[in-house]
């Protein structure tokens, strides 16, 4: 068994605004930064052996201040990268659903073969996601992995964990910072990624959720 705990990266000015990042290299904000270190802290009996991090600035900050405590190496993965949202990208979600109606009620709607137009639709966001963890986890067997990564990544991830079907609207919390954990059981030929704890939020203040369902 695999056991991970992932970690949306801390809070940017974007997401204080609910501007779409998508692939755009946004940094933290002082919350964010103070999130970071307030998950450091908080993951130092974790048990945590490997860290893993998207490449995008907003979370190997977070990533960066957790290793820093750790005292780990940090290994950056792009495949862990938030969603691609194309033209949305630099909007807010307000914006984006004036500018482009028809492209955002589909966006909204969750079709899940519908690309964002220059950017992934779900169901590509949802291959390259499974792909990765599966990754990790065939390297690094009975090992307790962090990763850091973004909202969209994290909303894959606890669908791959519960079965919840890709187009059923969200129905459960993504803050910046809080600790997710998943396992990954290798009980089979397939394997399967199990739910065990989900959006833990005792070692912050505060926390945005303010993603789309």
């Amino acid at each position: 068994m695999t056991r991970f705990c992932l970690v949306r990266h801390g809070e940017t000015d974007w997401n204080a605004q609910r501007r779409i990042q998508g692939n755009l290299d946004i940094p933290l904000n002082p919350t964010g930064i103070a999130q970071a270190h307030a998950a450091a802290r908080g993951l130092g009996s974790a048990g945590i052996e490997l860290i893993y991090s998207s490449d995008l600035a907003r979370a190997r900050q977070t990533a960066e201040a957790i290793a820093q405590h750790a005292g780990l190496p940090l290994r950056l993965c792009p495949e862990l990268r938030e969603r691609c949202y194309g033209i949305f990208e630099g909007l807010t979600y307000d914006e984006a659903q004036r500018r482009f109606p028809e492209v955002y009620a589909r966006f909204e709607s969750r079709d899940t073969a519908f690309p964002v137009p220059e950017g992934e639709s779900l169901q590509q966001l949802a291959s390259r996601v499974e792909f990765a963890l599966r990754r990790i986890a065939a390297d690094h067997p009975t090992r307790t992995v962090l990763v850091v990564t973004h909202g969209g990544v994290l909303d894959i991830a606890y669908r791959l964990a519960t079965g919840r079907a890709l187009d059923a609207p969200r129905d459960f919390v993504i803050p910046n910072a809080a600790y997710n954990w998943i396992d990954w059981e290798p009980d089979d030929a397939q394997g399967r990624f199990v739910l065990r704890v989900w959006g833990e939020l005792l070692h912050l203040d505060e926390a945005l959720d303010e993603l789309p369902g």
